[in-house]
């Protein structure tokens, strides 16, 4: 058996001496210790070496796609005529026998074998010293790694990442520029600010003006529309700016060069950016446009990274912050990132730009992969693509429509709940509850059974029907005021009564007892006849305790009835849950 091994310097086979070693690969590693054991175990039996650093570094980029290069098929045919070979790389091996019939082998024990041969290369490759090998490495290392970086297909797309960049770093110096220049020559002439809006034509009208006294022999029509150049010339009669120097003018028109120029590289950088994206992913141009696939394959690192993303991770690329604090917050998570600069979901309703946007991400996910794995460089599928899309948006505003013009499908409509309608189709309204002023009593007027009779007949008579039964209510509010204001009356004369007793002598305590004794002894039927005016202290001393009590105590009861009501309520629900 026979091992192929590869070295900076060229190829190397090996002839194995004693195969049944290779039975115990635990052990191997010890027949390899020191050169006298690993020359027991291989012999060197040919040697390929490179003629220069080309043909080193084209034979290793071709073993790293695991291919076989001319010298070493040629190596290889003289030296193994019906030999097995021992390879490290298995996919190599598969290649080596389609071409060549060499029947190859690769598994754990030729894996510990190379391990040996590397640690003892320089003892059994007469002529190759460590110090020749270490330099030879290197060199081949820097020119594989120089030759991947400047033909490797995944950084094709290095130059739009550079581009987006660049176009994105020029639009915000433009901007700072031109609002430089609209700061600056607005002390001279403010009002052309608000007649010329674009910043390019302000530039433009500045540098050809120069002072506005100048503005009304010159021909701005070059520059600007013909509406907006009178408006101009009409303005610059009657300004309120400032004079300023002819030097302060040459640093602004230099300013307005600088404009200029920035603003036609931009342009420039545009159509390279827009051919570049045309020629290296064409379906997601086709889609997306533009500015927004190159900001998409910026974002991803490369077109191949963004291939490996689904499509709802290309949704919301872009924005990752918003989605990381909603995930915290435990808010709803956006709907879309850099996607939403598209065309598509620019034209769609702010309703539908969700449902729109996650079909966009799903075709942009299947046109990055076929714009990065696929051969062919057309844009149907995009455009393909991109016709479904439309035709969704249509027909979800089609629907939309359909409901705002109350279709079927549509919402229920909601009417305003009215605590007055009847339940009902011929439901009616009745006329809202008004307060019955006339049922009122006032202070200083004794109410009698015949007058309260003569006011509800009165009342009954100028009242419609629809009102009769709202009458028992006023005239119940009437009699509690009564009350009430019977109960102040008697407070306010307890008062008067105990300031008097205070002030009055001894002898008047007497007469008071006395007529205490005396009203006691009249009887009930009396006192029910007697006016409350005329009634003596003593006696109106005792009703006012008697409904002092009474008001305590009608609480308390209120109180005990509510709690047992409650006990009863929870046994019914008791004995209900039992029977179910």
């Amino acid at each position: 058996m026979l091992v192929l091994f590869e070295t900076p310097a060229g190829f190397a086979l090996f002839k194995v001496l004693d195969e049944g070693k290779l039975s115990n690969v635990e052990d191997l590693w010890k027949e390899f210790a020191t050169s006298e054991s690993a020359r027991k175990v291989v012999k060197l039996k040919a040697f390929s070496k490179f003629e220069n650093t080309t043909e080193a570094l084209s034979a290793a980029t071709l073993l790293i796609d695991s291919k076989p290069s001319k010298g070493l098929r040629k190596f290889l045919r003289t030296h193994c005529d019906g030999e097995t070979l021992a390879v490290a790389d298995s996919k190599l091996g598969n290649a080596i026998k389609e071409k060549l019939k060499i029947d190859c082998l690769h598994n754990n024990a030729v894996m510990e074998l190379m391990r040996g041969l590397r640690n003892q290369l320089t003892e059994l490759i007469s002529g190759l010293a460590t110090q020749d090998l270490a330099p030879m490495s290197l060199g081949l290392s820097h020119s594989l790694s120089r030759y991947k970086l400047k033909f490797s297909p995944d950084k094709v797309d290095t130059m739009i990442i550079q581009a987006i960049g660049l176009l994105d770093d020029l639009d915000k110096e433009l901007n700072t520029y031109a609002m430089r220049v609209r700061e600056w020559y607005g002390w001279h002439f403010p009002e052309l600010a608000k007649i010329v809006q674009d910043n390019i034509q302000y530039a433009k009208a500045v540098k050809l003006m120069g002072n506005r006294v100048n503005a009304v022999d010159l021909d701005f029509s070059e520059v600007l529309s013909e509406e907006v150049e009178a408006e101009l010339k009409e303005a610059a009669v009657i300004s309120m700016g400032t004079e300023i120097s002819d030097l302060d003018l040459v640093n602004i028109k230099c300013l307005c060069d600088q404009v200029l120029a920035l603003s036609e590289y931009r342009a420039q950088l545009y159509d390279y950016l827009r051919s570049r994206m045309n020629t290296i992913a064409p379906n997601l141009t086709a889609l997306v446009g533009e500015l927004v696939g190159a900001r998409l394959i910026a974002h991803g690192g490369s077109l191949l990274n963004l291939a490996k993303q689904p499509g709802s991770t290309v949704q919301i690329l872009g924005a990752e912050k918003a989605l990381f604090r909603a995930l915290k917050t435990k808010h709803a998570t956006p709907k879309y990132g850099l996607i939403f600069h598209a065309s598509l979901i620019g034209q769609a309703a702010p309703k539908l730009k969700g449902k729109i946007s996650r079909s966009l991400a799903a075709k942009t996910a299947l046109a990055i992969r076929y714009d990065a794995l696929g051969d062919s460089t057309d844009s149907s599928m995009g455009l393909e693509n991109r016709a479904k899309l439309e035709a969704r948006l249509r027909v979800l505003e089609g629907r939309e429509l359909g409901r705002s013009a109350g279709s079927t499908k549509g919402k229920p409509k909601i009417e305003v709940y009215d605590k007055d309608r009847k339940k009902g189709a011929g439901a009616l309204i009745t006329p809202a509850k008004t307060y019955n002023s006339s049922a009122d009593l006032l202070l200083g007027q004794a109410t009698t059974p015949e007058q309260a009779l003569s006011r509800k007949r009165k009342h009954e008579e100028v009242e419609p029907e629809p009102a009769k039964e709202t009458l028992d209510a006023p005239v119940q509010e009437g009699s509690e005021k009564k009350e009430k204001k019977k109960k102040k009356k008697n407070k306010t004369e307890t008062n008067a009564d105990d300031a008097t007793d205070e002030a009055g002598e001894p002898e008047k305590k007497k007469k008071k007892k006395k007529a205490e004794s005396s009203s006691s002894e009249l009887p009930k039927q009396d006192e029910t006849s007697v006016p409350e005016n005329e009634q003596e202290p003593g006696t109106k001393e005792k009703k006012k305790k008697k409904r002092r009590h009474a008001e305590a105590e009608e609480p308390s009861a209120n109180v005990e009835e509510q709690e047992a009501e409650t006990k009863s309520k929870k046994k019914e629900k008791k004995k209900e849950k039992k029977g179910e």
